[in-house]
């Protein structure tokens, strides 16, 4: 063979060898979906940014350039044009209560977001106006007195004044609730009631109760009052967890740890979750960890779960993950700054101490609620006992830890633990300066110092009664460091970057499922969770971040929520149930864009020219002030509404 044949051999070979792989890689990269055209935020430290991203399988298959990820499209891969927004992996809650709160969301009217009393109350009157007997009003949820303009808490009077005879029943954090007169008569209180614990009763003159108020309440009384009000049907409790997630799917959360919670007893009221789950109608991915509820029988409940099932077992969509958040209820260090920090019985550790031996002799992961680093100290010796005679051969995770000292942490790190951050100080932080100086808050918790020292560390909301299911106010405030009031809590070096802040909402959050090899990456092989954003998290003013939402949640490969643009591929969802829900009339959390909660079923009925802003750029009217009204302002078919403009009305 001459010189020229030689060569000539080599270079066909070569071509063919390229074909060849060209061909392999094309058949094991044809996607079922492409989304091109963004700015998208990997997590993946081999490609960080990249402009489009191929799925196949509910799997990502590669991140890429725009010419390297296009032309691998096949005859059947729909491609959707992210029009130049920002795209970052689905959101994962390590902290929340799903499977509780999607019982009782329909129920619940929320004043989430609501920028003024005046506001809240109005919402209040016009549910209470639609709520029939014998339901409650329940406004439950994260939100507080520091987000209203008036900078105060509601009254029972006003609270009477708007809802004279419909029960209601206002819990704010685990601070403190309120019940007004309708709810005490239903409970059966009258003139001869004596004050329940933590609570006191107010009186008319002839000493018939006016309301409650529950100053001091634990979540035993708290569980026990909401217990008393009426539940909704099966049905509407699946309706109801649906449209929780779907809320959720609307703020880019893709999966959550569900941490479990006092009245969610195992199995049975784990029903809901299990039929939506075998109806594929889950848009959410959830972990969730066994709550014992019975004071005294922690043990008993652990040794028959541990009989009944096993980490890990479920699939990818519903999957369980372990113990906690409350070992023994006399380990029960709980979220309220208003009292002080709770001294535990000295039959604290004799109680705990068997039941992270029988979870960790069955590598049962687990986790455990801890505020305080005196309460954190104490825990940790009776998991370094435990350890000493049978080594930790699975992960745990401490929950809060507000004031964790670095000793204490360097300890979770010794045994293999993590700990899961929520954002309890963006609503209690005014509380928390008030009892511990402002020189406690600027690293509370340390956030920083746990990455410095190599813990896991995952965030989270622990949402739905003691916070906001929200999770762009949790970026906010680990990001800026304030309070839904605006009160400057963190020093500037101990803030997070907002990649940092990010990883926590992400990669973080996985190790706390066993995931991390599946979750929180837009990479190769992973889960194909991911959300676009209404604003570009990493550009809009730090004051801007708690305002973003979903415009565009995808869910191993499948849309769960659509809005804005790509609203025509939102897959919807049925009208919530009861008809009289304040979902139904209101949505969720409250969306500043539209000056009110969002509306689950309806769209606005505004012309483009006024835009959502805070005065119509048409007209100069107030825009609020329109919404506000009792004028029927929101019918699209009437008067006002069918103008396409609301502040024509005023």
């Amino acid at each position: 063979m001459t010189r020229r044949e030689l060569l000539q051999s080599a270079v066909t070979a070569a071509l063919s060898s390229l074909a060849v792989g060209h061909t392999q890689e094309t058949s094991m990269a044809t996607p079922d979906l492409i989304l091109s055209n963004g700015h998208i935020t990997t997590l993946d430290r081999g490609t960080p940014e990249a402009q489009a991203v191929a799925i196949g399988d509910g799997r990502i298959l590669r991140a890429g350039s725009m010419a390297e990820i296009v032309p691998l499209a096949g005859p059947r891969t729909e491609v959707i044009d992210l029009q130049g927004r920002r795209a970052i992996p689905g959101l994962n809650d390590s902290h929340t209560h799903l499977i509780r709160g999607g019982l009782y969301y329909n129920m619940e009217l929320r004043w989430e977001g609501v920028p003024s009393l005046a506001d809240a109350l109005r919402l209040l009157k016009e549910q209470a106006a639609r709520t029939p007997a014998p339901q409650w009003v329940r406004v439950v949820g994260g939100w507080s007195e520091f987000q209203f303009a008036e900078r105060r808490m509601p009254t029972l009077a006003e609270i009477n004044a708007v809802a004279p005879e419909t029960p209601v029943f206002v819990l704010h954090l685990y601070g403190r609730a309120l019940l007004n007169r309708a709810a005490t008569r239903a409970l059966g209180f009258d003139k001869n009631t004596p004050n329940p614990p933590g609570g006191q009763i107010e009186r008319a003159a002839n000493g018939e109760p006016t309301g409650l108020l529950v100053a001091k309440p634990s979540a035993l009384i708290l569980y026990s009052t909401l217990g008393q009000a009426p539940k909704l049907p099966l049905e509407d409790q699946a309706n109801s967890t649906r449209h929780f997630m779907r809320e959720l799917n609307r703020l880019g959360i893709t999966s959550v740890i569900d941490a479990g919670g006092g009245g969610q007893n195992y199995p049975e009221d784990y029903a809901v979750i299990q039929r939506l789950h075998q109806d594929r109608q889950m848009t959410v991915r959830v972990a969730y960890n066994l709550f014992a509820q019975k004071a005294g029988e922690e043990l008993d409940s652990f040794r028959r779960w541990t009989e009944m099932t096993t980490p890990g077992a479920g699939d990818a969509q519903l999957r369980m993950n372990g113990g906690g958040e409350n070992l023994t209820w006399s380990a029960g260090d709980f979220e309220n700054f208003l009292e002080p920090r709770p001294e535990f019985a000295p039959t604290m550790e004799r109680e705990l101490e068997p039941i992270v031996e029988l979870l960790v002799e069955k590598r049962w992961p687990f986790r455990l609620h801890a505020t305080y680093d005196e309460s954190i100290h104490r825990f940790l010796t009776v998991f370094e006992r435990v350890n000493g005679r049978r080594p930790f051969a699975t992960r745990f995770i401490i929950d809060h830890a507000e004031t964790i000292s670095e000793p204490n942490i360097e300890r979770i790190k010794a045994l293999g633990g993590g700990i899961a951050i929520q954002h309890r100080m963006a609503f209690q932080g005014e509380y928390f300066v008030e009892r511990y100086g402002a020189k406690a808050a600027e690293a509370t918790p340390p956030v920083s110092k746990m990455l410095t020292l190599g813990v896991p560390v995952g965030a989270g909301t622990d949402a739905t009664r003691v916070a906001s299911y929200n999770p762009w106010v949790c970026l906010y405030w680990l990001t800026q460091g304030k309070t839904l009031g605006g009160l400057r809590l963190t020093s500037e070096k101990n803030l997070l970057d907002r990649e940092t802040a990010l990883r926590l909402w992400t990669k973080g959050s996985a190790w706390f499922s066993g995931e991390a090899e599946v979750k929180g990456a837009i990479a190769p092989g992973q889960y194909a969770d991911l959300t676009v954003l209404s604003d570009d998290y990493f550009k809009v003013p730090g004051e801007d971040i708690q305002q973003i939402e979903s415009v565009l949640t995808v869910m191993g490969g499948q849309v769960v929520y659509a809005a804005a643009e790509f609203r025509r591929r939102d897959p919807g969802a049925p009208p919530p149930s009861p008809d009289w829900s304040p979902i139904k009339a209101y949505g969720g959390h409250w969306r500043k864009a539209e000056h009110r909660p969002a509306p689950a079923t309806q769209a606005m009925a505004l012309a483009s020219a006024c835009g959502g802003g805070r005065r119509c750029s048409l007209h100069g009217y107030a825009h609020h002030q329109a919404w506000a009204s009792a004028a029927p302002v929101r019918d699209q078919n009437a008067f006002w509404g069918a103008l396409g403009c609301s502040c024509f009305a005023f």
